[in-house]
């Protein structure tokens, strides 16, 4: 029995939903532009989940990021897609969803040329049952628990380290806007 195929939006320049394609075979050298999410998980305490990345990915392996990405399928919503996403990658169950940077948009080249080219909104969400997390070795490699302020200095001091959606993300105030889960 084969892998499933699993399928992301394509979008033309304005945003409009113009088709689907397989995943696998999206994210090259040329890859279109598509819909996506970024989520920044927070526990009781303040702290953001920071997870690096698999060394098996195949766009930026090792780095470390924000809590979990992924993409939408057709005819799910973001919400569907966070939780589901949270459940696949981390073991994790997340609730309080709310936009932070709706409007998030990037392109970025990874050193081996394959492209990121995404719209992009991105989320919070909260942990429910205390954060027992057991990432799947696929897609996380590591994570922690940080303070905000703590994850805003290393990125400030080496940047090379982390994502560059993250790093977009922390100067577009992704931490700062006031969208933060009490």
């Amino acid at each position: 029995m084969g892998s499933r195929i699993e399928l992301v939006r394509l979008l033309d320049e304005s945003g409009t939903e113009i088709g689907t394609a397989d995943k696998s075979l999206v994210h090259g050298s040329n890859t279109p532009l598509h819909l996506a999410f970024s989520c920044h998980v927070f526990d009781g305490e303040g702290h953001t989940l920071l997870t690096r990345r698999a060394l098996t990915k195949l766009t930026w392996p090792g780095v470390w990021t924000n809590s979990f990405c992924g993409h939408p399928t057709p005819g799910e919503s973001f919400e569907q897609a966070i939780v589901r996403r949270a459940a696949q990658e981390l073991n994790l169950r997340v609730t309080a969803i709310q936009p932070a940077l709706p409007d998030f948009r990037y392109r970025a080249v990874d050193a081996s040329g394959v492209v990121e080219n995404e719209i992009c909104p991105v989320f919070t969400a909260v942990v429910v049952d205390d954060g027992v997390i057991s990432p799947n070795p696929h897609e996380v490699s590591e994570w922690a628990w940080a303070p905000i302020v703590d994850v805003e200095e290393a990125v400030m001091a080496a940047p090379f380290a982390f994502s560059p959606w993250l790093v977009r993300q922390i100067a577009e105030g992704i931490y700062t806007g006031g969208t933060l889960p009490n």
